[in-house]
């Protein structure tokens, strides 16, 4: 009760319209654009099966760095999709790379050097155009040319969104007609809705091109934030990492509300549920917990990265300025193993100058930089959802049944929140025979809101479980039943 109250309270407030006008004056501001084919990249052997096209475009005094690749099915009627990193502060590399995209690594082979790179079958390209790109400012390869402007917020993030958005299609009419969706990973799940309502506002305002916006996809998305943080708690309790005891003195203590309470028996219960989960990895529970991998100062990375191309060191030795080692095949497997790859493979100038990257904007590629100058403004997007009901829109959320960041019952809280109609109860779906998740649909006039668990998956599901994945976005996109 505590939790639907503090919902109800936060979004009857609505959508601030100051706010509102920095999303117009931003929208409206002038860009200017590159754009460059890429048809190979270091690491891939061959010509790239598929067209990408990287570039920048120009929002004030930021210059957004993307990667675009076209549909392989029929990319001029086939949904264009902006997909958004979360972090915040993730390239747009990280969904290329590890979710949706048409490439990954090759994991088992790696035995030092520059990585290699895979064709990946079940990439969301086969059906799709998709824009990744490098946000917020300071994310990946984008970069601003003055100080102030490194300087965002969700709220600023989203406004200049909307910018990029229509200065990309302006610079590519031949997808102005096609269906426009919008999607997010992880903390980018707060830009989303923010994102939609900007678009429609912008487009009852006038504003060209046109976006032919459809609806949203959003991948264990960040919502709100008291709510993602009550719903822990009961989560672990679900996977019996928490004993009943314990969960029921937490329930009788704290009154389900696990953020702020000042009883002094709910603050010790919640310290004993800290030390049973210390250990646990959060984006996984069902994987090893792992160290965070960061490369030491700027100097030994580029002098790392320099040496390792002149001399081919041994991947142990070269790892040593990554403060970790690789395993070797069998030993115990992390997943930020995988990560490191891509700044390994994103630091060589061989990779930067195929991709188009200008020389001298970006010091050092991270997956993600956890250093930018972000402020977070919003935690609360509830009430963007709700108004969204009445705008048509086609919605997809999806969440890995494992995943202790943004864990699975908060969203189903939050979902039901919005009182829609049930229009195909809780069910299996299924992949090669194979459960692979459950789902349910939901109705409001025009409005559809497909929800679905991906089993076995944690944080990020298209990084564990990329067929499956694959599978359900390509049913969902062309309105088919999951």
């Amino acid at each position: 009760m505590a939790v639907q109250k503090a919902m109800l309270s936060s979004t009857s407030k609505g959508i601030e319209k100051k706010w509102v006008c920095i999303l117009l004056v931003l929208a409206s501001a002038s860009a200017a654009s590159s754009q460059y084919i890429v048809e190979t990249l270091p690491g891939f052997s061959g010509t790239l099966p598929f067209t990408l096209e990287t570039g920048y475009i120009t929002v004030g005094d930021v210059e957004f760095f993307y990667y675009f690749v076209q549909s392989t099915g029929n990319p001029g009627a086939d949904p264009l999709l902006l997909y958004m990193n979360g972090g915040p502060g993730c390239s747009g590399l990280n969904a290329f790379l590890f979710q949706l995209g048409p490439l990954k690594f090759n994991i088992t082979d790696y035995t030092g050097g520059l990585p290699s790179l895979i064709y990946e079958p079940d990439a969301w390209t086969k059906t799709a155009n998709i824009i990744f790109i490098d946000a917020p400012v300071g994310a990946g390869f984008s970069y601003a040319t003055t100080a102030s402007a490194y300087d965002s917020t969700d709220t600023s993030n989203t406004a200049q969104m909307q910018a990029f958005l229509r200065s990309w299609l302006a610079e590519h009419p031949s997808f102005q007609t096609n269906p426009v969706f919008v999607g997010s990973d992880s903390y980018a799940g707060v830009y989303t809705p923010m994102l939609a309502t900007a678009i429609l506002q912008g487009n009852e305002a006038g504003f060209e091109p046109y976006v032919h916006l459809k609806g949203m996809i959003l991948s264990c998305p960040h919502t709100f934030t008291d709510l993602e943080t009550n719903s822990k708690i009961p989560f672990a309790h679900r996977l019996a990492l928490v004993s009943d005891t314990l969960y029921e003195s937490l329930e009788e203590s704290c009154g389900g509300n696990f953020v702020d309470s000042t009883n002094t028996t709910c603050t010790e219960d919640l310290a004993a549920y800290d030390e049973l989960i210390e250990l646990i990895s959060k984006q996984n529970v069902l994987e090893p917990d792992c160290a965070f991998l960061s490369p030491k100062s700027n100097k030994a990375f580029k002098s790392a990265i320099s040496n390792q191309e002149k001399h081919r060191r041994s991947i142990q030795e070269f790892t040593k300025d990554y403060l970790v080692s690789l395993p070797r095949p069998r030993d115990l497997w992390c997943k930020n193993f995988d990560y490191l790859l891509v700044d390994i493979w994103g630091n060589y100038p061989g990779v930067q100058d195929a991709l188009g990257v200008r020389q001298g904007t970006v010091s050092e590629f991270f997956r993600c930089n956890i250093s930018l100058s972000y402020t977070v403004d919003v935690n609360n997007v509830l009430d963007y959802h709700k108004n969204l009901t009445s705008q048509g829109m086609q919605v997809l959320v999806f969440s890995g049944d494992h995943d202790m960041v943004i864990p699975h019952n908060g969203i189903e809280t939050w979902i039901k929140w919005l009182d829609l109609t049930t229009d195909v109860d809780w069910r299996p779906w299924f992949v090669d025979g194979q459960v692979a998740g459950y789902t349910e649909k939901y109705t409001d006039g025009g409005y559809r809101l497909t929800y679905a668990t991906i089993k076995g998956s944690g944080h990020s599901p298209p990084e564990y479980k990329r067929r499956e994945c694959y599978k359900m976005f390509e049913r969902w996109i062309h309105y088919y039943p999951l």
